[in-house]
């Protein structure tokens, strides 16, 4: 969350990431709303995003995100009468980047990752799964309802967008599930925990970051096994990024990108 608490969830549904249309106006009073559609994408239950909606005012941004993980693609599927369009759309080396006039960043890899920036003045005047944003992670899971919850699931189900869809589960543990892959797996990720994020150890916590690597890695086991695993690995750098600490960890065979492309 915006607070820095970690957990899982794998709902099969549309859910609300975050929004400001909160508390007691509900409907009737906000700017934006952002919506992932997660389906699944492994045989242990897990989920990916299958798209991301972002709703300003009547403008909506769409982004295919997870479809056989290919390569996703973008749209705006319906424009503001008149005047000027509240967001730009831009590149940002392997990120698509929208920028939007409202206070929010959204920051795309084209595949399966996504990050989402919002200005100081949306503290504490949000909700969604990325929690309420004023500082205190402790209450981050709070419902629709505006109660707040200790259970993952109580909290995630409640901000599914459709009722129809039932509530999710907790899902077996990807690597028991496929112990074929946990060796792997561990391997692979064990880059987050080695000296080449050395520098940043002590400044990001890598445990965490390197127990979802493995729980992705084993889980993806319907294709994608290595866009699973380079998207963990890369969410790792981009925290350590944020802090200014750059860190050059791929190389022609780990998560290779090819330059002359992008460039």
């Amino acid at each position: 969350t915006f607070d820095g608490k970690r957990f899982d969830f794998e709902g099969d549904c549309e859910y609300v990431l975050v929004q400001n249309y909160c508390g007691q106006q509900g409907m009737n009073q906000g700017t934006f709303r952002v919506i992932t559609e997660n389906i699944p994408c492994g045989t242990t239950g897990t989920t990916c995003s299958k798209s991301i909606k972002v709703f300003l005012g009547v403008s909506i941004f769409f982004s295919k995100l997870y479809s056989g993980l290919i390569d996703g693609h973008s749209d705006v599927i319906q424009r503001t009468p008149g005047g000027k369009m509240p967001f730009q759309i831009r590149s940002m080396g392997i990120y698509l980047v929208v920028d939007t006039t409202v206070g929010l960043i959204l920051m795309w890899d084209k595949k399966t990752g996504i990050f989402i920036k919002l200005s100081p003045s949306f503290q504490g005047h949000i909700c969604g799964l990325c929690g309420n944003y004023d500082g205190n992670g402790n209450n981050d899971f709070t419902t629709r309802s505006q109660s707040v919850v200790g259970n993952v699931l109580e909290f995630a189900n409640s901000w599914k967008v459709s009722s129809s869809c039932p509530n999710a589960n907790r899902t077996k543990d990807p690597c028991t599930a496929n112990p074929y892959r946990k060796a792997w797996a561990q391997k692979q990720c064990s880059i987050i925990t080695s000296e080449v994020f050395a520098k940043c150890h002590s400044q990001v916590e890598p445990n965490e970051y390197y127990q979802a690597c493995v729980d992705d890695a084993c889980a993806c086991d319907t294709g994608g096994d290595c866009e699973c695993f380079c998207t963990a690995v890369a969410a790792y750098a981009q925290a350590c990024n944020e802090l200014d600490i750059c860190i050059s960890w791929r190389t022609p065979s780990i998560c290779p990108l090819f330059c002359d492309y992008y460039n």
